[in-house]
């Protein structure tokens, strides 16, 4: 059974729901119940083990934990010989053995069920004549992870999750991320790694994810890793705010055999729940254009007390965006380079590439990431990506041990056309990148080079075939006679520096009546030329370029009376992604719209001569 049709059986439990609970509130019963029944399966086979080293070592008067953890081959167990296909066989008293067996799970396991309020859910379905109904609709669906695989299973949570966000209006992007999205992270995460990916090596890194969601970034690197090399181990850790999430997440943690204590709940912009600690590998889809009003104090006064040795040392973003404080907290566990280093990869949207002028918290933080040459790659993604939002997002690709080639650049890559239409919307989702489109991403990446698709045009600007993808060491095709090459750039690298600038004050003097400059009478300003307010501007001077020598170029032939204020240069960085991929069309040929014009002109003609007949 794939994830949509089990998904859909799943959703079939609504129809028992209705009536009795809102749309809204569906989740709240669907989403523990599927849990509990992937656990329920999970530690079928072990179960009478289990037991029976429960029995024994009580007996004995010995902690039982480590054996039953052993005998169960999972990070947890359940010591009740209940499960849900035997609750259906007491229907008079399944309320009260419900809560027994879910009791009877070991604390880690259990912990998911408090946080989905699971007994307040109980007692509703209790009250309403409903529970023994939905106890036995999830006892007839096989959720072992023989018939419905960790990645399936992980899919299926996320799209049940977006059906009753979309009910709710709630936002379905908070909780997850689109699979080939991840797996584009992911590619770019690992490729330069030989020793990780390398089968045979049984290398042990950290991955970590500060707005873990249900785990679908941690799962698709642990795949990803598991599948170029068996014997590479990832240890995962994460945070995450939502309750529901965190407990999903939780337990898909709990069936990978990880260490749930890694994943903790909470706020990470207010209380990082892994303080100190450093990470190989991060990833991290954080919430688009939120305001962190609710943190505000606490992230304001990390940053004003502990400056550089806190998270958030280079400057805040304004109050209406916080995914750049997410950026920081990435930076801040990045191991040093010393020991290793790290790569992390972030979606963010388009604001952070540019807002804020020369000063700004989100300037100084792109200041900071730039002049610290930690920024490997930016690409640009497909609109209409995200399950929320149809905006255009980008991914950034953060390291502090880029290889030498790399050193002192950024490589842009524009992927915002590599997708294909999907065959059903999901909420804004309507388009996504095919398996190709992934491959070449990750090759440009990977290759460090910059390419353009080339289309050869004949002399009416008519395309002669498809676009070639031609990198700098390939041979372009040649045009026509009389025809053209349209040049579309794909992947450009650019030096740290060539997104940096000087935001100077162009001062001009203050003039009396008769039209002379008015001069200072005290202090330091006394005999020099008083600036007019009403004619001050600002020219924002690219850090290639010698102020003095712009200065004489732009400013002075059109204002020679004009200088600037020293002390109020600020300088600032953006990074116009867009501009750096524009292309100029030029207007087609004379010919070409003549021709157009005759062919309208004779169908006009003959639509006349069809009303006269």
């Amino acid at each position: 059974m794939n994830h949509q049709a089990l998904s859909s059986f799943i959703w079939s439990v609504a129809d028992l729901l209705r009536g009795d609970y809102k749309q809204s509130e569906y989740g709240r019963v669907i989403l523990p119940f599927t849990v509990l029944r992937r656990l329920d399966c999970v530690l079928e086979s072990t179960k009478p083990a289990v037991l029976a080293e429960y029995e024994a070592k009580t007996k004995a008067g010995i902690n039982p934990d480590p054996f039953l953890l052993r005998k169960a081959g999972q990070s947890f167990y359940n010591t009740s010989p209940l499960d849900l296909g035997k609750l259906l066989g007491d229907q008079d008293h399944i309320r009260q053995n419900l809560y027994a067996y879910v009791q009877a799970f070991s604390p880690a396991a259990r912990d998911i069920f408090e946080r989905f309020d699971f007994y307040t859910q109980v007692e509703r379905l209790a009250k309403a004549g409903l529970l023994y109904l939905v106890v036995e609709k999830f006892a007839n669906i096989d959720l072992h992870p023989g018939t419905v695989d960790n990645a399936s299973m992980g899919l299926v949570f996320e799209e049940l999750i977006r059906k009753f966000a979309e009910i709710s209006n709630e936002t379905a992007g908070e909780h997850f991320t689109p699979r080939e999205v991840i797996r584009l992270m992911v590619n770019l995460l690992f490729i330069a790694d030989d020793d990780v990916l390398t089968p045979g090596n049984a290398v042990v890194r950290t991955i970590y994810d500060p707005t873990a969601g249900t785990g679908g970034m941690l799962s698709v690197a642990g795949e990803y890793l598991l599948e170029h090399n068996p014997h590479a181990r990832l240890t995962m850790y994460g945070q995450e705010l939502n309750d529901e999430s965190y407990a999903i997440c939780k337990a898909d943690m709990l069936i990978k055999g990880q260490d749930v204590r890694n994943i903790v709940a909470g706020n990470t912009l207010s209380d990082d729940g892994h303080a100190h600690q450093k990470f190989d590998y991060m990833l991290s889809n954080p919430p688009f254009g939120v305001e962190w009003k609710k943190v505000e104090k606490m992230v304001r006064q990390e940053h004003e007390q502990k400056g550089f040795d806190g998270r958030f040392g280079p400057g805040l973003p304004r109050i209406n965006d916080g995914s750049m404080l997410f950026l920081m907290h990435l930076v801040s566990k990045m191991r040093p380079t010393q020991d290793g280093g790290s790569r992390f990869g972030i979606v963010l949207n388009g604001s952070p590439l540019f807002s804020g002028g020369a000063g700004s918290g989100e300037s100084e933080i792109r200041r900071y990431v730039l002049e610290n040459d930690l920024v490997e790659a930016i690409v640009g993604l497909p609109t209409d990506m995200f399950y929320n939002t149809g905006i255009a997002t980008y991914v950034w690709i953060i390291s502090n041990r880029k290889t030498e080639d790399r050193r002192g650049l950024v490589q842009l890559i524009d992927a915002s056309g590599f997708w294909q239409k999907m065959r059903k919307s999901l909420g804004s989702k309507r388009k996504e990148m095919s398996e190709e489109h992934i491959a070449t991403v990750t090759r440009l990446f990977g290759e460090f080079t910059e390419a353009e698709f080339i289309t050869v045009l004949d002399v009416d600007g008519k395309p002669l075939g498809e676009p070639k993808l031609v990198t700098n060491t390939d041979m372009p095709p040649v045009a026509p006679e009389g025809g053209r090459l349209k040049r579309v750039p794909i992947s450009r690298i650019f030096r740290n520096e060539e997104f940096g600038y000087t935001t100077i004050t162009v001062e001009r003097p203050l003039r009396d009546e008769k039209g002379q400059p008015v001069l200072g009478v005290k202090g330091k300003q006394k005999g020099k030329p008083q600036p007019d307010s009403a004619l001050r501007d600002t020219e924002n001077v690219p850090l290639t370029e010698d102020i003095g020598e712009y200065f004489k170029r732009e400013v002075l032939p059109h204002a020679p009376d004009a200088w600037i204020d020293d002390e109020k240069s600020k300088v600032g960085y953006e990074i116009p992604f867009n501009r750096h991929f524009y292309v100029f069309e030029p207007p087609r040929s004379l010919h070409a719209i003549d021709e157009d014009l005759k062919a309208v002109s004779v169908r006009i003609m003959a639509m006349m001569g069809e009303l006269a007949e």
